[in-house]
């Protein structure tokens, strides 16, 4: 279980002829019972025998409903619908036809995803900034407080108005983003940028969704603290809004290398 830091993956495989046994465990496997099959990153040949730390680590396509495989549901904030699970591999027995690519190869195959999924994530975020966005801004309009909508005080205007101004340049460089990667260019950069302003802008456009409601803004029956909650999460997954910012400053700023 070595969460953000996949290098040090302490899941193990033996080869045993033509098949690898697999020991070990992955939490937050998003929707794992409902799964048949999913792809696993374990090392191969241990960290202190590799000259690169992302050497030795090798992709494999791992049939969850194995008996070897016990999912176990994890009780979390959010949305209860989208399951994540501790997974545990107790030697389970996969065909070296399932391994994906050239053994001690992985990590370099699963960075191809990473991009992708930064911008799928920033997009996801924006929808739901935009979302809470709306609900605030008709709220503001249609609560009357003293006579007058409560969109009318510029305590109330300026939050939203500025969570909007966060969501649209969050937008402008996720189609940025976009835009390199359907050129086949490395969007490293930008997709990473996206995912850490989406997060920030979708978390300010939920506050201020909750603020406008007020009390409201805690009944389910609004459906805004539904949101209020989601959101919170895209500063911590699937990549946290730290590691970002260590990425800009060492890959892009050039900066010493902090961990």
């Amino acid at each position: 279980m070595s969460s953000s830091d996949a290098t040090n993956i302490a899941t193990r495989i033996d080869r045993d002829g033509d098949e690898y046994v697999i020991s070990g465990a992955k939490v937050w496997t998003t929707k794992a019972p409902y799964c048949e099959m999913c792809l696993l990153l374990v090392r191969t040949t241990p960290i202190e025998e590799c000259e690169s730390r992302t050497d030795g680590i090798s992709l494999f396509l791992v049939d969850l409903q194995d008996p070897a495989v016990d999912i176990t549901p994890i009780p979390k904030l959010g949305r209860n619908a989208v399951v994540s699970c501790e997974v545990r591999y107790d030697n389970l027995r996969v065909p070296a036809s399932r391994r994906i690519g050239d053994e001690g190869e992985g990590f370099r195959y699963i960075l191809d995803g990473l991009n992708p999924e930064r911008v799928l994530i920033a997009s996801e975020a924006l929808g739901i900034g935009r979302a809470s966005i709306r609900r605030a801004t008709n709220y503001a309009k249609d609560r009357i407080i003293f006579n007058r909508p409560i969109g009318q005080n510029q305590g109330i205007q300026f939050p939203i108005a500025k969570a909007y101004s966060q969501m649209r340049a969050a937008e402008l460089m996720l189609r940025e983003a976009i835009r390199l990667y359907d050129n086949g260019e490395n969007p490293g950069e930008e997709a990473n940028m996206a995912k850490m302003l989406a997060s920030d802008a979708s978390w300010a456009a939920s506050e201020a969704c909750v603020q406008t409601h007020g009390g409201f803004g805690f009944a389910e029956e609004y459906d805004v603290e539904r949101k209020y909650r989601e959101t919170r999460l895209y500063q911590i997954a699937p990549i946290s809004t730290n590691l970002i910012l260590s990425y800009i400053a060492e890959h892009i700023l050039d900066m010493p290398r902090s961990y």
